[in-house]
């Protein structure tokens, strides 16, 4: 651990947020001293304040002890490369289009790589008035089912939350181009180009 790029992390984070040693220290319970002599390189948080630290800042555990936060390039978000996350302990789903470190229960979570869809995962789409109206014919059962269907265009995502025992149908409103992503919860994420 480098104590001075944690110092001096803490103390860009502090004055981003606003806040003076004291306020800091007052939350945590320790002494403004403290706050100080780790802005100052001169030591290291202690383990045991690492989660409360990390709370008050808004920073990951991880990004304190390296000293580091890197920003990602601006504008890099483009809905082509979309990633999808899902929770295995909660079912939480996440996405996002650019670079992202994501993290749900205290886990880390990889991106679900999309298969193109085959027999047994598939959709089919009729088209009523100005909607895609899509039925998927799969298992809606509590321990295989449908979580989500997403419809990603080029500016937007639609995404529906399905549940078990229940019909995996959904209806979205027409968009130019775009893909059809829907996750079984036994066999992950699929696709269907528009």
């Amino acid at each position: 651990m480098d104590c001075s790029k944690i110092g001096k992390l803490i103390l860009r984070i502090r004055k981003e947020k606003n806040m003076t040693q004291k306020e800091v220290a007052d939350a945590m319970n320790i002494s403004d001293k403290t706050i100080s002599k780790w802005e100052r390189g001169l030591g290291c948080p202690d383990v045991s304040l690492l989660r409360e630290l990390s709370h008050i800042l808004g920073v990951n555990i991880e990004k304190i002890l390296l000293g580091d936060l890197e920003s990602n390039d601006a504008d890099v978000g483009n809905m082509k490369r979309i990633k999808f996350y899902v929770c295995p302990n909660c079912k939480n789903i996440i996405s996002n289009t650019g670079q992202a470190e994501i993290s749900c229960c205290g886990r880390k979570l990889e991106p679900l790589i999309a298969k193109p869809e085959d027999d047994e995962h598939n959709l089919k789409i009729d088209e009523i008035e100005m909607d895609y109206y899509i039925i998927i014919p799969h298992e809606m059962s509590k321990s295989h089912y449908i979580s989500f269907v997403a419809y990603v265009a080029c500016d937007r995502v639609l995404l529906v939350k399905l549940y078990p025992e229940q019909n995996a149908e959904v209806r979205f409103p027409k968009m130019y181009g775009g893909r059809l992503y829907f996750y079984c919860s036994q066999h992950g994420l699929w696709v269907k180009e528009k």
